[in-house]
């Protein structure tokens, strides 16, 4: 780990500030924002980051939980992943983010983690975190030792020839199903960007992971109202059954009128280059009987364009027979 400062943000316009004098927010950063730091931490003991200047932002008020005018939630970027877990709204109303918080790391991760931090959690790429291999990610032009290397773990949606890491979050999977909205407070003021809009895929800059720029602080997310009667479920599938990242997790939000699906919300983990919200998978489905063929059809469909790697095909068969079984649990519950 290399030196670096230490400052204090008193307010959300020092943050901001403080941040923007870095010439970029993504890889590289030399500005970085620290609450929980259970990621940031890890990556500068192995100088993946080495920022010379951390931003504490534990003190600025952006940990409430709490309900919107309109029937949705507010949940502050500084809440931590177990609060949000345990919150009674969230467990009542939004089930697939309490499930999906709680299938990730440890009780003590969990209780330092926040909202914001796991929306920036960094891929477990081997090689991105081992700084003496070829990384596009890290290092743009290095080459990516993961492509014929070890990828047992690794994406097979939106990867490209430059990069194949995963998106290893569990929270984002559901927050994609719900059609999460990111509030960003920045040197221009306050802006909103879909979940879906928040990612980006690798293309030839993988070091570009998502939208944000020098000085944006991301300071709560919203949820909308779910529709009256939807029910949610994620699935998790994993090695062991606790403290490991998903090879294939599904996240789903479903509603049923007179036997048919009317309202339906498909995303994946484990499997793409970020949280992977399948529209062909919720296409497929609309106004169609929640049955096992349905749900097997929308399942090959979600997978169609998956480009496995020499260690991870297995993930394609896997990731359709989460979905299919994620699928079975909301439609029994709803």
């Amino acid at each position: 780990m290399e030196l670096f400062e230490l400052v204090t943000a008193s307010t959300i316009p020092d943050a901001v500030k403080a941040q923007a004098r870095s010439s970029t927010a993504q890889n590289g950063a030399n500005v970085r924002f620290i609450a929980g730091g259970t990621n940031l931490i890890d990556c500068m003991k192995l100088n993946v980051e080495r920022p010379k200047e951390l931003v504490d932002i534990n003190g600025l008020p952006l940990d409430r939980i709490e309900k919107t005018a309109d029937g949705g939630l507010k949940i502050g970027a500084l809440a931590r992943n177990a609060d949000v877990a345990q919150d009674a709204t969230v467990r009542a109303q939004y089930a697939v983010l309490s499930q999906a918080l709680l299938s990730g790391a440890s009780p003590q991760l969990r209780n330092m983690a926040t909202t914001g931090g796991n929306l920036l959690q960094k891929t477990r790429c081997v090689y991105y975190r081992d700084i003496a291999t070829g990384c596009n990610k890290r290092e743009p032009g290095s080459g990516c030792s993961a492509i014929g290397g070890y990828n047992r773990m690794l994406a097979i949606l939106g990867t490209s020839e430059h990069c194949i890491a995963t998106n290893p979050s569990d929270q984002n999977v559901a927050l994609m199903a719900l059609d999460a909205v990111v509030h960003i407070e920045g040197v221009k003021g306050e802006r909103t960007v879909p979940i879906e809009e928040f990612y980006l895929v690798p293309g030839s800059t993988p070091q570009l992971e998502n939208i944000l720029q020098p000085g944006d602080l991301v300071a709560h997310v919203t949820l909308p109202k779910m529709p009256a009667g939807a029910k949610s479920v994620y699935l998790k599938l994993r090695d062991r059954a606790s403290y490991e990242f998903a090879l294939a997790s599904a996240a789903i939000v479903m509603k049923q009128n007179s036997g048919r699906i009317d309202f339906i919300r498909v995303a994946m983990g484990g499997v793409g280059t970020k949280p992977w919200r399948s529209v062909e998978a919720e296409k497929m489905l609309l106004g169609k009987p929640a049955t096992a063929s349905n749900f097997a059809a929308a399942a090959e469909g979600a997978l169609h364009g998956a480009k496995p790697q020499s260690q991870n095909g297995f993930k394609v068969e896997l990731a359709k027979r989460c979905l299919v079984h994620a699928m079975g649990q909301a439609s029994q519950s709803a």
